[in-house]
């Protein structure tokens, strides 16, 4: 299987910024710990950072035009929250998309608890650090299968 692995606003900082909620691993880290899980089970996985929604919208709309991923797992930081356009983008395409988070979004500030999101993915994962992105990988294999 093929992943695309999105991360979105303020994630090119993990592991440099608040450590005590993102942890000390850097996103070319979790990155290549997601790299390697792939490999080892025989799938792939590309990698995309942005801080700007249309360039994530527009990853988005490639990965669909192209037919290039199985899944995508995303973790869209901030715009989680409050962005319609990453949501409508979702909702356009026919790729399973998991939504993830590596702090657990639950336990935070009150506007964080809300996802425009979720009710266009796959699933959700949150709350395991970087061991969220494998989750979703675990998550997604398992409903493309059925």
């Amino acid at each position: 299987m093929k992943f695309l692995v999105m991360n979105g606003v303020n994630l090119n900082l993990t592991g440099k910024r608040e450590k005590g909620v993102y942890g000390t691993a850097t996103l070319e880290d979790i990155n290549a710990k997601i790299a390697a899980y792939c490999k080892a089970q025989g799938d792939e996985a590309d990698f995309y950072q942005s801080n700007i929604e249309g360039e994530l919208v527009n990853k988005l709309h490639e990965a669909f035009l192209n037919k290039s991923y199985d899944a995508i797992l995303f973790n869209a930081g901030a715009f989680t929250h409050y962005s319609y356009a990453l949501r409508d983008a979702i909702a356009a395409i026919d790729i399973p998309v998991a939504e993830v988070h590596i702090s657990n979004v639950h336990a935070r500030e009150e506007f964080r608890h809300n996802s425009v999101l979720s009710e266009v993915c796959a699933g959700v994962v949150c709350g395991f650090g970087s061991g969220s992105y494998i989750a979703a990988i675990v998550g997604l294999k398992d409903k493309l299968a059925k």
